[in-house]
This record gives C-alpha cells, structure tokens and sequence, in this order.
C-alpha cells in the first residue's frame, strides 16, 4: 500500500541517521512532505537533498533552536500533522560513576526535547484539525539493563510522555504514542552494544539471538511508526508498540 501519508506534513526529530532517516525516506516515500530536524548539518542536508525533505539545524534539547526550526519548516511546509520525537542519545556507565552533569545533560536530550518540540508543533497541528505523534522510548523503558540507569530512566519518561499526552489531546483530535524498539543495527545501537560490552554485560551475539533473534533492522522500526503516524491506527492512541521480536514478552 502506497501514500499512506498522502497529503500529510511530517517532522521527524533526529531525522540525519538512523532510524531517523529510514522514517524520513520511507515518509517520503509514502507521499508526506517531510521535515528534518537535526543537530548534524552535514547529514541532514544531504539526506533533505537525496529525499526532497527540508531541513531544519537544531539542538532538540535548546528551546530557542527549537522554537526557530519549527517556525522554519513551518514557513516551508505548513504546519506538521505528523511529528515523530525521535532523537535522543544514550550514557552507559555505571550508575554511581555518572555526575549529575551527565544525568541532566541526558535528560534534556531524551526528554526534554520532546516536550520542547512537541509543545512547538502541537498548536499548529490543533489548528490544522488534528495529528499523530510518536515518540521513541525503547525496551529499555520496562526491561533494565545493567549500566544503563539513566537511559533506562530516560525512556521510562519518554513512555508515560507519550500516554499523558494522548489522555491530555484526545478530544482535540491527537493521537499520541510510542515506539519501543529493542536493539538496532544503527550506529547508535552498535554503540550501546560495543559499550555495554566493554563493561562486562553480556550482549554477545549469542545472547542477542536468545533475546530478540537478531539485530533490528532501521527501516523495521520506521515501518512501525509508519503505522502509528498514519490513519491506518486511527483508534490507537496513548500505547506502546514494541519493536523487539520477543524480547519483552519472555
């Protein structure tokens, strides 16, 4: 089924790489006029000059970058029916090794950069009749994992995030919700893998394969929030959808 976002204005936060950019050019692809916000400039001009998106340079986690890239794609596009809070990073540490610097500094980025954007886009998007939003938390939000407090507490906000804000907007035509991937063959994921390794937790390909069978692909994942941002889940609103082939479920 193509054009399942026909007609649609999408932005997409940490679009430059990853699961990002797959969720940009799968949107794309699917008929949305697409905005990019990221802070890699590099990559997410490239990635808007490949795809035909439009990019906004912005740190998610800086209100007054913010506020200026959604007015910017706003200009371009019209205002978002579609916002995907997608960026974000991650600390692995043990937990009595990370300073409050690192612990707030992660916070802004996981977290805070959804309230910033979200409350940037979501006046526009009631004005337009309505829209989806999907955030991305992850396993981590319900499974911990050794050295991984802080991100774990981080998704665990993104999660409820997500819920409050589609128990808040209902009624005025918004649909929130979250996506939970396990772990992915991104960057990002080959990282938490490599560091997670380094510090003795065992996330070998073996125990991989027991966990969730193998390693998520980025377009599997963008193919899941493809359904959550479109009228296809036009009664799913305020849940999670775990994109983790079992990992949570045994």
């Amino acid at each position: 089924m193509a054009g399942r976002l026909a007609g649609k204005t999408a932005i997409i936060t940490g679009g430059a790489g990853g699961c990002g950019a797959a969720a940009v050019r799968l949107f794309v692809a699917e008929g949305a006029r697409v905005g990019i916000i990221d802070r890699d400039e590099a990559q997410g001009k490239a990635l808007a000059a490949e795809t035909g998106a439009v990019f906004a340079q912005a740190d998610v986690s800086d209100e007054a970058q913010v506020i200026a890239a959604v007015s910017n794609l706003n200009a371009s596009l019209g205002p978002a029916n579609v916002l995907f809070n997608h960026a974000g990073t991650l600390i692995v540490k043990p937990f009595l090794d990370i300073t409050a610097t690192e612990w707030d500094w992660l916070m802004a980025v996981n977290v805070k950069s959804m309230f910033l954007v979200t409350r940037a886009v979501l006046p526009g998007m009631i004005a337009a009749g309505g829209g989806s939003i999907v955030c991305t938390s992850s396993i981590s939000a319900v499974a911990a994992t050794p050295m991984e407090v802080l991100y774990d507490t981080t998704k665990g906000a993104c999660h409820m995030f997500a819920r409050a804000i589609a128990v808040e907007f209902r009624d005025r035509n918004i649909r929130c919700n979250a996506v939970c991937p396990g772990f992915i063959r991104t960057p990002h994921g080959m990282r938490e893998v490599r560091d997670l390794q380094a510090l003795g937790v065992d996330v070998s390909e073996a125990a991989l394969a027991a966990q969730q069978g193998r390693m998520c692909e980025p377009e599997e994942v963008a193919r899941a929030v493809l359904f959550l941002a479109s009228d296809d889940s036009s009664f799913v609103n305020g849940t999670q959808l775990f994109v983790d082939n079992c990992f949570t479920a045994v």
